[in-house]
């Protein structure tokens, strides 16, 4: 059964980790890694990644990519979002604490940021939702 906009919505906020897949290149097929995000109902979901990744290079390239979040329990649920890339600014601070406190508490957070200091420069790929794919295959 699929989703309305209000459910997909509100699973997305939840903090899942993504597969995030984006055209791979000539001869390629897409590539797809798990991928942390932040999301608000009604906003535009944001990834982190490095600023010489693949994935970036590879995002510029297609302009456009696909997240997909899923769980098994207590159904089976799933949403994919798919769109073009609103924007890509520099990773800042504020943003990056704003990401690692959505997945991590307490002292893993310092921990992580503290080695995220070796990651070099990061930047945020902001995606405008413009096709979703969803539904829930039990009944709660």
């Amino acid at each position: 059964m699929s989703l309305t906009l209000k459910e997909r919505q509100e699973f997305l906020a939840q903090p899942h980790v993504a597969a995030l897949s984006v055209a791979g290149g000539p001869d390629r097929g897409p590539l797809s890694v798990p991928i942390w995000y932040q999301y608000e109902p009604g906003g535009e979901p944001w990834v982190m990644t490095g600023a010489d990744s693949r994935k970036l290079r590879l995002i510029q390239e297609a302009g456009r990519f696909t997240l997909l979040v899923q769980r098994t329990e207590p159904t089976t649920r799933y949403v994919a979002v798919e769109g073009p890339v609103a924007k890509i600014i520099p990773l800042t601070e504020e943003l990056h604490v704003e990401m690692v406190r959505r997945y991590l508490t307490g002292d893993a957070v310092n921990h992580y940021l503290k080695q995220a200091e070796g990651f070099g420069d990061q930047v945020v790929v902001y995606l405008r939702p413009e096709h979703w794919l969803s539904a829930d295959l039990g009944g709660v």
